[in-house]
């Protein structure tokens, strides 16, 4: 689950917890919103875990500094 799949499981089920005051029979709207922010929240962390620690790590750029042979000074 990507983070913006989590944010707006979060969003839906804010708004189902707590802007819909509609009932079905059997199925209580408030408890599914519930659960799906809950799902959301437990997946935006997962994201970030993954995001932070689990990214395969890259290894630092070596710097290459190219010089010249040393040239004398010319002598006149």
């Amino acid at each position: 689950m990507t983070i913006g799949s989590s944010v707006f499981m979060i969003a839906v089920g804010a708004i189902l917890r707590y802007a819909v005051t509609a009932s079905v029979s059997g199925i209580s709207i408030q408890t599914i919103g519930l659960i799906l922010m809950l799902a959301g929240i437990a997946g935006l962390v997962l994201s970030a875990l993954y995001l932070l620690v689990w990214q395969p790590r890259r290894p630092a750029a070596e710097r290459v500094v190219e010089r010249r042979p040393y040239d004398p000074p010319e002598v006149y």
